[in-house]
């Protein structure tokens, strides 16, 4: 089943110097059906303004994945992190039995987009811990490229779960499936262009909720920039 969320559905947060849209319950907007789905506890697309962020604060039994889709994020933490992450990067946080960090517009004029992404761990109880990867751009073009994983690589941040993000760039009327075992799901977000999922149609902004569909089938209408994550 594709159960789509359009983007209206999404709330809006306008802090001023924070532009937020969640994907699930987040800070001040809760809706108790709409908390979680599968491990994933929240999809953030955020953009924030030069010199701006936020301030040291905690976090326990959380995987936390940001992609930086422009501008660059400097991190900090108090394992002694302290790393700045330009587009093309994905961060992932681990704060496992405890944490404490800051993250900021590391430009003073540049805005900052990225999308942030918590997930509950394998486990509870994990050390703490940080890491910054770079993918190749190139790559994404009519491609599903991961970008997280649980094995990781040199240019795939791991996470603490069973689970996998793609990024792609599919270009118009370009198609690619994509095969999961049986019980697993899957959470699209067409962040540019539109899209077709198994003849579904999800134009920018839209997410979708994927269950009980062994086979996917994505077809862009236009230039398409998304991410595809499965999840157990």
């Amino acid at each position: 089943m594709v159960k789509v969320y359009p983007s209206a559905s999404r709330q809006v947060v306008d802090l001023g110097w924070l532009r937020s849209r969640p994907s699930f319950s987040f800070g001040q907007y809760f809706d108790p059906d709409n908390t979680a789905f599968s491990v994933m506890r929240v999809c953030n697309h955020d953009e924030i303004s030069g010199g701006r962020g936020f301030g040291p604060h905690p976090h326990s039994d959380m995987e936390v994945v940001t992609i930086v889709l422009s501008g660059q994020i400097k991190h900090e933490d108090n394992l002694g992190n302290a790393v700045v992450t330009p587009a093309g990067g994905v961060q992932r946080m681990t704060a496992g039995t405890g944490i404490v960090h800051a993250e900021y517009n590391a430009s003073e004029t540049e805005e900052l987009s990225l999308l942030q992404l918590w997930f509950m761990p394998r486990e509870r109880g994990l050390a703490p811990s940080f890491e910054s990867k770079h993918y190749d751009p190139d790559k994404l073009t009519n491609a599903l490229l991961p970008v997280v994983s649980s094995e990781g690589s040199e240019q795939v941040a791991m996470i603490h779960q069973d689970m996998t993000i793609y990024l792609s760039r599919l270009e118009p009327g370009k198609r690619l499936g994509f095969k999961q075992a049986p019980g697993r799901s899957a959470y699209l977000y067409v962040m540019e262009g539109q899209l077709l999922v198994n003849g579904t149609g999800l134009a920018e902004g839209d997410t979708a909720r994927i269950t009980d569909t062994p086979a996917l089938e994505l077809e862009a209408s236009g230039p398409s920039f998304l991410m595809l994550i499965d999840l157990p």
